[in-house]
C-alpha cells in the first residue's frame, strides 16, 4: 500500500484542497484499476479487505479520502458544494491515466461513495469499463419530512454548518466487531452532518434518479436488503432506469448497509470480483 496526493483544481468549490490517495497494487502488471469511491464520514483505510481481494485477483486499487474525510483537507460533516467530491475523483481519474495509461479502468463506489459514483458516470462513462454500487446513497433510509427539507434548504443558506442529522452507527454492519472498531476509528467522523452538506445530499440523489437513464456502460448494485442507512429501493431505482444492456442488481438477505463487512462478505465480495473478472477478461 502506498500514498499520493491529488490537489484539487481552482474550478473546484474545495480549490487548492490536498486529497489523501491510497493504493494498491497487484504482484504484477494489473489487468485493470478499480477506482473507488468510499462512504459518508469514514475513510478509503477501511477498503484494505476490499483492496486486498482484488488485487490478488489481479487488481490495481485506487482511492481517494474525500474532501473532509479521512487524511484529505476540508471539514467533517460539511461540503460547499457536492461536486466537490466528483471533482476529487476527476482528479484520481487523471492520476490513474497517468501511472496506467492504456490499462481498462473500473469503478466502485459504497453508500455517499456510490451516488458520488453515478454522478460521476453520467458525466465520464466513457472512461470506464465497467462498474459496481455497493448501497448506493440513491434513496434515504428514512425519507424526509417537507418541513425537513425546506428547513434544511433555509439552514443550509443561513447555517451551513450548523449539525442537523446523526448516523446511527449501528446500522453499519451486523457484526459487533466492525461497529466498535467503526467509533474508534480516529479517522471516521462521528459528528453530525452540516445542513449545507445535507441539502446538497439531498439535491444530488435528485440529480442522480433523473440522470440515470444516460449510464449505458455495464454495472452492478449490490445492496443489503436490511440496509437502514441508505434503502435498497436506490438500487433497483437505478437498476430500473439506466440504460445499460448489460446489468445485474443483487439484494442480499438480512445484510445491513456495509455489506463487504458483513458475515457473509466473502460471498459478497466473490460476486464483485467475479462481474469485473466477467468485464475485463472479454470485449465490451
Amino acid at each position: 500500500m502506498t500514498a499520493d496526493a491529488v490537489i484539487l483544481p481552482p474550478r473546484s468549490a474545495g480549490a487548492g484542497a490536498k486529497l489523501h490517495v491510497t493504493r494498491w497494487l497487484p504482484a504484477g502488471p494489473p489487468k485493470a484499476v478499480v477506482l473507488l469511491a468510499h462512504g459518508y464520514a469514514e475513510h478509503a483505510g477501511r477498503y484494505a479487505h476490499v483492496a486486498k481481494r482484488l488485487t490478488g485477483a489481479g487488481y490495481a486499487v485506487y482511492a481517494i479520502d474525500h474532501w473532509g474525510h479521512g487524511r484529505s483537507d476540508g471539514e467533517g460533516g460539511y461540503v460547499p458544494r457536492f461536486s466537490t467530491f466528483t471533482d476529487g475523483m476527476a482528479e484520481l481519474l487523471t492520476l490513474v491515466e497517468v501511472n496506467h495509461a492504456g490499462t481498462p479502468r473500473l469503478l466502485l463506489g459504497h453508500s455517499m461513495g456510490g451516488l458520488i459514483a453515478t454522478l460521476f458516470l453520467i458525466e465520464r462513462q466513457v472512461a470506464f469499463t465497467a462498474a459496481a454500487l455497493s448501497g448506493p446513497a440513491i434513496v434515504p433510509g428514512a425519507p424526509p419530512s417537507r418541513f425537513t427539507v425546506w428547513i434544511s434548504r433555509f439552514l443550509s443558506r443561513f447555517f451551513p454548518r450548523l449539525g442537523v442529522l446523526t448516523l446511527d452507527a449501528n446500522g453499519v454492519s451486523r457484526d459487533p466487531a466492525v461497529v466498535a472498531a467503526y467509533l474508534a476509528d480516529p479517522l471516521v467522523y462521528t459528528g453530525k452532518i452540516g445542513a449545507r452538506l445535507g441539502k446538497e445530499f439531498m439535491d444530488a440523489m435528485a440529480a442522480a434518479q433523473a440522470g440515470a437513464s444516460k449510464i449505458r456502460l455495464p454495472i452492478l448494485f449490490q445492496h443489503g436488503d436490511a440496509d437502514s442507512l441508505a434503502a435498497p429501493e436506490g438500487s433497483r431505482y437505478l437498476f430500473d432506469h439506466v440504460s445499460s444492456q448489460d446489468k445485474a442488481l443483487k439484494i442480499y438477505p438480512g445484510l445491513f448497509h456495509e455489506i463487504y463487512n458483513e458475515p457473509e462478505r466473502d460471498a459478497v465480495l466473490d460476486d464483485l470480483v467475479g462481474w469485473f473478472d466477467a468485464h475485463v477478461e472479454r470485449p465490451r
